[in-house]
């Protein structure tokens, strides 16, 4: 990790981390409750020295921020270039739990995490369901069915109704689209530049 951030440093490009509660809430099921995946849990769940947690994001986040510190390169400033919870196929997986984790992930961004109470730059994957993957939970992360209408209702301000792919608002969206196609050109170059 110490190159990769040496390297975002050098050049002022963020790091770009996939935060997913999802995966560790069904993968630890018994260990991990529900409310703590889906930022509803209305008490700390896990105190860490002088952090309190009531959301696994905020864990998850901070336990990067902690790595970055400890060798040296707090300074890059880091992205959440993917989150989000599938509405189907798989355990957990139902609009309800998507909606949910995905209304309360926009509403608490601005807040930051306990480690860096700062607003996060993150971004939600996926606009739409991907109909063309194979069955299972990874086909069910979008907002949107392909064709362009919701899974469920989201909000990204109070005084929006409903998001509309084809309105402005999609602009987020391709933005972490174009964000994330930047990634996963760099992800290569970043491999290797951290084996020379």
């Amino acid at each position: 990790m110490e190159p990769i951030l040496k390297f975002l440093a050098t050049s002022g490009s963020p790091l770009l981390v996939n935060v997913y509660p999802y995966f560790s809430y069904k993968d630890n099921p018994d260990q991990i409750a529900l409310s703590y995946a889906l930022f509803t849990s209305p008490d700390v769940v896990v105190i860490d020295g002088p952090y309190s947690y009531k959301n696994l994001f905020d864990a998850m986040l901070d336990a990067t921020y902690a790595a970055m510190e400890k060798v040296g390169e707090a300074g890059v400033a880091v992205v959440v270039s993917e989150s989000g919870w599938p509405s189907d196929g798989g355990f957990a997986a139902n609009i309800s739990n998507a909606q949910t984790y995905n209304q309360n992930l926009i509403n608490h961004v601005g807040e930051g995490t306990p480690r860096r109470p700062a607003p996060i730059e993150a971004y939600i994957f996926a606009m739409f369901n991907e109909n063309q993957k194979e069955e299972g939970t990874e086909r069910n992360f979008g907002l949107f069915y392909p064709d362009k209408n919701p899974v469920y209702p989201i909000t990204f301000s109070a005084s929006q109704r409903l998001v509309d792919p084809m309105t402005s608002n999609g602009f987020h969206f391709r933005k972490m689209e174009h964000m994330k196609f930047i990634s996963y050109l760099l992800f290569p170059f970043l491999v290797c530049f951290s084996l020379l």
